[in-house]
């Protein structure tokens, strides 16, 4: 079993304190920087996180989905709590639509693609999750290639479900495991990168208020276009 980082071993990035991508009077959308926290933890150590930071943005904002730890990308906060409610109503239902960039180790078989294994939590070895045919969730990824070299491959990822660590399983699974990966990724691939390279690069979503479909998209550092 990998072991959850300790609270002595946490230091988020802070500068910028918080990266604004868009604002408004109902809603903000921010770009994650990989290794701050989604939510706080149970440790005191660990209390600093995107869900505190927001407080200075509203005293009512909140986190409408959240990205693990070591992912970086859109993230979606609501400023009022009607926001809240229908945003996450938007995400229960799946009429959202969320783009990912992935850099993997090797190739995938075809250069799109869909991978349709179903996921659970691994117990004896959680947060970790795992492939069961038996009791697992269906859960849904579609890839496309963008780029490869003689190693490793870019992947533009579009998760159709949103399962715990879905990406990571679904593309280890593949034989294509995220460079920096600490929980999935061992040897070469878990040494190419000392940050899991995954970036959610893109979300859509229908403004609540003004019913306007949006589209957002964060910078990536390791993708130019």
């Amino acid at each position: 079993m990998k072991s959850v980082f300790a609270a002595e071993d946490y230091h988020p990035p802070t500068q910028p304190w918080l990266d604004l991508l868009y604002q408004d009077e109902w809603l903000a959308v921010i770009n994650k920087p990989a290794g701050l926290l989604s939510n706080p933890g149970r440790d005191p150590g660990l209390s600093d996180s995107v869900a505190s930071r927001i407080k200075s943005l509203s005293p009512y904002a909140e986190l409408v989905h959240r990205l693990d730890m070591d992912t970086s990308g859109v993230l979606l906060l609501a400023l009022r709590k009607k926001t809240e409610s229908a945003l996450k109503t938007q995400f229960q239902e799946r009429q959202t639509r969320k783009v990912y960039l992935a850099r993997v180790w090797g190739q995938p078989p075809e250069p799109e693609g869909e991978i349709d294994l179903p996921l659970i939590c691994d117990w004896p070895n959680r947060p970790l999750q795992k492939v069961c045919h038996q009791e697992g969730k269906p859960s849904l990824t579609r890839y496309r290639l963008l780029e490869q070299d003689q190693q490793t491959s870019l992947l533009e990822l579009y998760p159709v479900t949103g399962r715990s660590h879905q990406l990571r399983v679904h593309l280890q699974s593949l034989g294509c495991p995220i460079l920096g990966d600490r929980f999935y990724a061992t040897g070469p691939a878990l040494e190419a990168s000392d940050r899991l390279m995954l970036h959610a690069r893109q979300l859509t979503f229908t403004h609540p208020e003004s019913g306007v479909e949006m589209s957002i998209t964060a910078p990536c550092s390791f993708f130019s276009s």
